[in-house]
This record gives C-alpha cells, sequence and structure tokens, in this order.
C-alpha cells in the first residue's frame, strides 16, 4: 500500500463492530490498542520480544501521542505501519501510521516512546547492541 511504502512493519487488523462508541465511530482508546499491537509487531521484529522471558530486560512505554486524521466506522480494515523515528541510549521512538482500507486515506499518526528497561535493577539500560543494529538495519526516517 503507497501510504505505508517507507514502514518496514506493517499489520492487517479488522474493525470489530464493539470497537465503535455511542457515537457511532471508534472509540479513540481502541486506537491506543491498536498502537500496542503495532509497537509489539515492532519490537518481535527487532528482537526485543526474546528479551523479556530470558532476562530480566524488556521495554517500557513511557509516552504516546497520537494526532486523529478521519473517523473510523465499522466494517473496515485497517492496515498500520511501524517504523523506528528515533534511536537514543537507552530509549527510542516509534512512528506508527493508521490506514482505513476503505476510505484509502491515513485515519491517525502516532509517536511512541520505548525505554530499555531493567526490570530486576528497576532503572533504564542501554539499548542492547544487537536490538540497536536489528532496528537500524530495519531502517529508519
Amino acid at each position: 500500500m503507497e501510504l505505508l511504502k517507507d514502514f518496514p512493519v506493517v499489520i492487517e487488523l479488522p474493525v470489530q463492530w464493539g470497537d465503535q462508541d455511542a457515537l457511532g465511530h471508534v472509540n479513540n482508546v481502541v486506537f491506543f490498542r491498536w498502537w500496542e499491537s503495532s509497537r509489539i509487531a515492532f519490537a518481535e521484529r527487532v528482537g526485543i520480544v526474546r528479551y523479556h522471558p530470558e532476562t530480566t530486560l524488556g521495554t517500557v512505554l513511557v509516552s504516546i501521542k497520537c494526532d486523529f486524521r478521519k473517523q473510523l466506522l465499522y466494517p473496515d480494515t485497517i492496515m498500520i505501519g511501524a517504523r523506528l523515528a528515533k534511536l537514543g541510549n537507552s530509549s527510542f521512538n516509534v512512528e506508527h501510521r493508521l490506514v482505513s482500507k476503505k476510505l484509502n486515506a491515513v485515519a491517525a499518526e502516532a509517536t511512541s516512546t520505548m525505554v530499555t528497561f531493567d526490570f530486576a535493577q528497576q532503572t533504564s539500560v542501554r539499548v542492547p547492541d544487537d536490538i540497536r543494529s536489528a532496528m537500524e538495519q530495519l531502517g529508519s526516517v
């Protein structure tokens, strides 16, 4: 899809009937669940998910910003792209773009700020070199 051509990680999800609110459009809370699904797909792709079960390292979401562009209605199918926007010492930003297939338009965009975290020590840590390398190979803006 042209609107997501610069996003190396793309997931596709159906809009569910229960995603709508009393006003008849997808409730804004649902977008944040979708951003989570997109972050997890990104994390799986670069290998972050494998860290948590074997070690005390993982990631935490410290900030998320969302800009709504279009209303979404049932029925529809959405596609969400994720890409690395910024890589710091212990943090990184993932940029998301949500596209409605029915509208063929961007319905929302978001940026998630993640921090690599040592759960045993309860402190942020540097993004591991293998994850850093995987992120850089995946591509960034």
